[in-house]
């Protein structure tokens, strides 16, 4: 299946029998992958849909660079391939792979009957939506590059203002929360600067950072979980609140 995911009638009411998104966080810590499952099911549950958070079993703590964003395509693929193979894989009605690169989305997209939806790809679509131009924020630096080819993927290079890093390292910001916010915060008003309306806090363990950016912030922030969230009741079909 392409970019634009689609599905037929048949497929569609099939998928939205099941009950279950699975949550694939490509990183090995557990605390990022509890912290996105959480958000998740805010939106997903009160549509009727669980959502089970998985973590790698393998490969890198926090995905910075890109050999690691590269390395954990496969454990994305292993943790879903093993959840969908056991007792409760029938119940999956989606897939969303919780890393801003979308590591294995496309190999999962292509043989599973299901929607898989990368929070990468959903915030993209999410930001350039009315034609609006975006650009993104966030600690990772060596993955500026992977961010600008994600862009291009979907379409939307056109629409893309760059990307604007925070000064200090993931790994620093990651250790102090208040640090992260107002760097973050800085590197949101660059991108308006830049001619952004709406800015991406790309990076599925700044979840909680982009939840208050957007409470605060004069500019669109775009969420990554609550996107790919979004995206999910998209394909199934299902309203989506404020519809």
């Amino acid at each position: 299946m392409g970019t634009d995911q689609t599905f037929d009638g048949g497929t569609q009411a099939a998928a939205s029998r099941r009950r279950a998104v699975l949550l694939i966080n490509p990183n090995t810590n557990k605390a990022t992958t509890a912290l996105m499952t959480g958000l998740a099911r805010e939106v997903l549950q009160p549509r009727g849909f669980g959502v089970v958070g998985l973590t790698a079993a393998a490969g890198p703590a926090m995905i910075t660079d890109p050999d690691a964003l590269a390395e954990s395509a496969i454990h994305v693929q292993l943790a879903a391939r093993h959840y969908l193979d056991g007792p409760d894989g029938g119940d999956v009605a989606a897939v969303i792979v919780a890393a801003i690169g979308d590591p294995g989305r496309a190999e999962l997209e292509k043989d599973l009957d299901v929607p898989v939806v990368g929070i990468g790809q959903a915030s993209v679509l999410a930001a350039a939506a009315d034609g609006r131009r975006f650009g993104m924020a966030t600690s990772t630096p060596l993955l500026a590059d992977a961010l600008g080819k994600l862009v291009a993927t979907h379409g939307k290079a056109g629409l893309f203002t760059g990307v604007r890093l925070t000064p200090s390292e993931p790994l620093v910001l990651a250790a102090d929360p208040e640090q992260q916010f107002h760097e973050l915060a800085a590197a949101v008003q660059e991108s308006v600067d830049d001619g952004a309306q709406a800015v991406i806090i790309a990076g599925g363990p700044l979840s909680e950072t982009a939840r208050r950016l957007a409470q605060v912030s004069t500019a669109r922030i775009i969420e990554p979980i609550p996107s790919a969230c979004g995206r999910v009741l998209e394909l199934l079909a299902v309203a989506v609140p404020g519809d």
